[in-house]
């Protein structure tokens, strides 16, 4: 079924979110990152948002898509302008929300507007890309179809948790017999200094001070001493609280604490977005670490593949992550893919430079910037 794309100010989206959290219900493939409770909070709170576009697609004038763009001068450290989807720091998936069943009118109406509007971009880059996925299948096939160009540029392997083994047997699975003692052994010391508690909530009720507990806990570790965590930039803070309680609110949100004495030790939140879920942030005691709160609450968290309706849960965490690598076994293939766009002229000429790219840095190796 053919569709309508316009390309319109993100700030018009404000008032569609009904239409929005609807698409979100039967999106393709779930992405938390561009719903509307996280995607409007970002838009709001960090910095140079203002040249953020969204290309907004409609079928029987019913919203069924949505990708924020952005026209950007750099590409990486070359000075290439480009079009490319728009992600953040805290932006960890970046899979256009699509209706089920429309991906590949979606992707037909994106790469019509792209070539019809290029600007002066050379290409399209889109990052954070699920491979594989019915969306990236969607783009190829229509890219196939119409003779263009597409290149994956770059890809990682993020760690994941996908299994139809009981949390028990899944540890016993991926931790060596050693390691577990070394885990048993933590968690009984732990209790000797105090009432150790497990709290995990899925309600909306005391979202708020349960945030302040998670930045204050972030921020007194190295994150905060780098000046890394939520809590070192008001723009960040505001997007933390706000997403969380949006997420809270429509029961898309667990809260997962390791307490000792009643203060915090770890503190995990998740985005529940069926059929999958996401590991959005974690923090914990650092003055602890002897006892690894971390990976004693990443122990509870295996509770996750007893959760009826989750099929999986992505990490959220790089590539090679030290802890949760060796923790969650299996991996989702995350990806760059750069697109031609526009003429004959300009797709030669992006042909040429996507295969410089490729030569000179391997679609495994990351680029030293981002754009």
């Amino acid at each position: 079924m053919p569709g309508r794309l316009t390309c319109v100010p993100w700030r018009d989206l404000e008032a569609e979110v009904p239409a929005w959290d609807n698409l979100a219900r039967v999106a393709s493939e779930p992405n938390p990152f561009f719903e509307s409770w996280y995607l409007l909070p970002s838009l709001r709170h960090l910095a140079q948002t203002d040249p953020v576009r969204i290309l907004r697609f409609e079928q029987d004038g019913v919203l069924a898509g949505l990708l924020p763009v952005v026209r950007a001068g750099r590409y990486y450290r070359w000075p290439v302008p480009h079009l490319s989807s728009w992600l953040h720091t805290n932006c960890f998936c970046g899979v256009p929300l699509v209706a089920k069943g429309a991906e590949k009118a979606f992707w037909q109406a994106v790469l019509r507007w792209a070539d019809d509007e290029p600007g002066a971009a050379l290409f399209m880059h889109l990052r954070g890309i699920v491979l594989g996925g019915p969306l990236h299948a969607a783009l190829e096939a229509v890219a196939a179809n119409d003779g263009r160009l597409i290149e994956v540029v770059h890809t990682e392997a993020r760690a994941m948790l996908a299994s139809d083994l009981a949390p028990e047997a899944y540890l016993e699975a991926s931790l060596s017999s050693k390691k577990r003692k070394e885990l048993r052994r933590q968690a009984n010391r732990l209790a000797e200094e105090g009432a150790v508690t497990l709290d995990r909530r899925t309600d909306a009720d005391d979202v708020a001070p349960w945030c302040e507990k998670f930045l204050a806990l972030e921020r007194a570790g190295w994150k905060g001493e780098a000046g890394s965590a939520l809590g070192c930039d008001e723009g960040t803070a505001h997007l933390f609280r706000e997403s969380l309680n949006g997420a809270a609110t429509r029961g898309r949100l667990e809260r997962l604490t390791l307490t000792l004495d009643g203060q915090p030790l770890a503190m995990l939140a998740t985005f529940l977005t069926a059929p999958g879920a996401y590991s959005f942030k974690t923090a914990f005691d650092e003055n602890f670490a002897r006892f690894s709160p971390g990976v004693l609450l990443q122990r509870e968290n295996l509770a996750m593949l007893d959760r009826e309706g989750i099929a999986w849960s992505d990490s959220c965490a790089s590539a090679d992550h030290p802890m949760i690598d060796h923790f969650w076994r299996e991996r989702r293939a995350i990806g760059r893919l750069s697109i031609a766009i526009g003429g004959t002229l300009r797709r030669a000429a992006f042909r040429h430079f996507v295969r410089a790219e490729t030569a000179r840095r391997p679609a495994g190796q990351s680029p030293r910037e981002q754009p």
